[in-house]
């Protein structure tokens, strides 16, 4: 399959692509990796009057930390520059090990983190890794910007809170601080498949060992990044042990996630990789935020 015929610019200032996107809000896409507009386009299951291309904005590139100690990250940066930085490995380590399961690394190659989190794929890993992280988004207009809360962002299924005519110009992340321990896991059939199940966890312990926040997310689960408030309350002021944690995964793997079966998995089947990916996400975090008390 070809795309329908489209017109196709290649701004090289901000200024420029969001006074194009103001102007042809509703018939243009914005291209930035690719990945998963060009083949929508091929199969013309999206058809834009326009295309506009973003890869000349250099300053939409970059990853620094601001005075807040938060990570920020310009929207064209690509997903395998995330991955070798080593920024990234010290302040956020939880979206450093989950990287490399993206896809494969020519994917990587090209992918932008902006694009993945506009694109609000349920199966993607990043718009999980941005909800577990609690991070924020700030999209521009022509006329203004404006501050987005990650679990505010995500409305359904490639739907977000972006507007027709906005563009994400930067995500920022809160860096780890002494306590806190991370994992990622995920499932799939084959190394680079979309994840039949994965899960980010984050766990916070004090000098006894006790637990003062978690957070569970899961991708491919529902409709956005699924939250597991419910099952990790159960963590929050006790000290973890193997005996809660599987309490925990029951809850959210039973009560919190709503999967949809599909041509690889049943519900129930999915629900077994929620409850197992838990156990061991839970597991590691929870080793490394003692870790991270004891240095």
């Amino acid at each position: 399959m070809k795309p329908a015929p489209f017109k196709y610019t290649s701004p090289s200032t901000i200024t420029a692509a969001l006074d194009l996107l103001a102007e042809n809000a509703y018939d243009a896409k914005l291209l930035a990796g690719g990945q998963s507009l060009i083949p929508a386009m091929n199969f013309r299951l999206t058809q834009p009057a326009m295309l506009i291309d973003l890869n000349r904005l250099d300053k939409l590139d970059y990853v620094r930390v601001a005075n807040n100690n938060t990570v920020q990250i310009g929207a064209m940066t690509r997903q395998r520059t995330l991955e070798r930085n080593q920024l990234i490995r010290d302040m956020l380590p939880l979206m450093s090990e989950t990287l490399p399961f993206i896809a494969h690394s020519q994917i990587r190659n090209r992918g932008t983190i902006g694009g993945s989190l506009a694109h609000a794929d349920p199966a993607a890993e990043l718009p999980a890794i941005l909800v577990a992280l609690q991070g924020r988004l700030r999209l521009r207009n022509r006329m203004r910007e404006r501050w987005v809360p990650a679990e505010a962002f995500f409305k359904g299924i490639f739907t977000t809170d972006l507007a027709p005519d906005e563009i994400i110009v930067e995500v920022e992340f809160p860096s780890i601080s002494k306590g806190d321990g991370w994992s990622f896991l995920e499932f799939s059939r084959r190394k680079g498949d979309y994840a039949l199940m994965g899960v980010a966890a984050l766990l916070t312990v004090d000098s006894q060992g006790v637990c003062r926040s978690a957070r569970l997310v899961y991708l491919n689960s529902g409709e956005v990044p699924t939250v597991a408030s419910l099952a990790t309350g159960l963590l929050e002021g006790e000290k973890p042990s193997g005996i809660l944690f599987e309490a925990v995964a029951r809850v959210a793997a039973s009560d919190v996630i709503a999967p949809t079966a599909n041509i690889h998995a049943s519900v129930p089947y999915l629900r077994h990789l929620a409850y197992s990916l838990t156990k061991r996400a839970l597991e590691v975090a929870h080793s490394r935020a003692l870790a991270s008390v004891e240095t």
